[in-house]
């Protein structure tokens, strides 16, 4: 495993990314660095305060000019540019304070301040820090050479600069990290919501509407084979209840609110199985299900019996459980709690039992059938 050190250590001397676009920025990102072109002001005004030709009072001008719009379009533009571009910003940065220090003065190498945050900004980290501690060095050799001694003042000034922009271009960078995995967790969590209310409706609208189309053809058999209006009647009243409570269901879902009952699971499963023409062997209670396990479980009911009852041909279903697992067991022929594709329905529930620390089996029965279970580790 590479260690923080060496990681970092690396990352000295990659390319910064390219950041946005100029059309994303906001205009303060330009505005607030060319703020401190003013100080460029002091150029012009020791070039028309001292002993200088008129030639040069206006070359001066001409070069200040030109190095604050080659600085301000660096750091806008330079950002989102080939390392090509990005090198060429730098080395045009790099002239005008060196033709100020020919035109005027050695000290006025001073202004390679404005180069040097540039070079912190566009080239790799390693490559920005030794520019600043070069340009620091010439400053001061110049200074030497022309007047006798450094000039120390103005060295500390761009030393502190210099390791100023490049830490807190550490600063930036990990603010982006920051911003990044953000925007990764929003993406995650929208994920995560399409996720849950697709599996939500799954359970909700399969297990619904086989309910309501069992008492729907219930109620049609008894109107076509007897005159028992009044059972028939009941089943149809049945049905409106089941549809009204599906779509509060959805509604719930859709908005989050849902909550899953394991004993109320139960009761649905044996009224639905009965229905159905299935004898059911349901638990008369759940007290030993802990609470954090009976809304897995009550997904597992929800499933597999709706499974059972479309596709098992069975006539006879088994729910068993324990502290820690549950059983829906039938004698059927078909595919009953298996689904051959592992489709949406078990998909949903390795999903639910996995964030429990749980896990979901489906087997043939040696006496016919199949055997879903779900366990969780205790």
């Amino acid at each position: 495993m590479t260690s923080p050190y060496r990681e970092t250590v690396s990352n000295l001397w990659v390319w910064p990314e390219p950041q946005w676009k100029p059309k994303r920025r906001p205009i303060a990102l330009a505005l607030f660095p060319a703020a401190f072109l003013f100080f460029l002001v002091r150029a012009v005004v020791d070039a028309f305060s001292g002993p200088y030709s008129g030639w040069v009072e206006a070359a001066v001008i001409i070069v200040v000019v030109l190095y604050s719009a080659t600085y301000v379009a660096s750091l806008w533009y330079g950002p989102e540019s080939a390392p090509a571009v990005r090198v060429l910003y730098v080395a045009v940065a790099t002239v005008f304070p060196v033709v100020l220090a020919i035109l005027m003065q050695a000290r006025d190498l001073t202004y390679l301040t404005f180069a040097i945050v540039v070079a912190l900004v566009l080239l790799p980290a390693g490559i920005g820090l030794a520019y600043g501690l070069i340009g620091t060095a010439a400053m001061l050799l110049a200074t030497a050479i022309e007047a006798g001694q450094p000039d120390f003042d103005a060295g500390v000034v761009m030393l502190v600069l210099t390791v100023a922009i490049f830490a807190s271009r550490g600063f930036v960078g990990k603010a982006d990290e920051l911003e990044l995995a953000r925007d990764e967790i929003r993406t995650l969590a929208v994920a995560e919501e399409r996720a849950r209310v697709a599996r939500d409706l799954h359970d909700v609208l399969g297990h619904s509407l086989t309910t309501i189309t069992l008492k729907a053809g219930l109620a049609r058999r008894i109107m076509e084979s007897s005159d028992d209006m009044d059972r028939a009647l009941a089943e149809v009243h049945d049905v409106e209840r089941l549809s009204r409570q599906a779509l509060t269901e959805i509604r719930a879902t859709v908005s989050g609110y849902r909550k899953m009952s394991l004993p109320a699971e139960i009761a649905n499963a044996r009224a639905t199985l009965l229905a159905a023409g299935i004898d059911a062997d349901l638990p008369q209670a759940v007290d030993d299900v802990p609470g954090e396990l009976q809304e897995p479980f009550g997904y597992v009911v929800r499933e597999a019996v709706t499974n059972v009852i479309r596709h098992s041909g069975a006539s006879r279903c088994e729910i068993r459980l324990g502290p820690s697992w549950i059983e829906v067991a039938d004698n059927g022929a078909g595919s009953s709690t298996v689904d051959k594709n592992d489709g949406n329905g078990l998909a949903g529930l390795r999903e639910r039992l996995a964030k429990v620390g749980g896990r979901l089996t489906a087997t043939p029965r040696g006496e016919g059938g199949f055997v879903l279970r779900a366990e969780v580790a205790t």
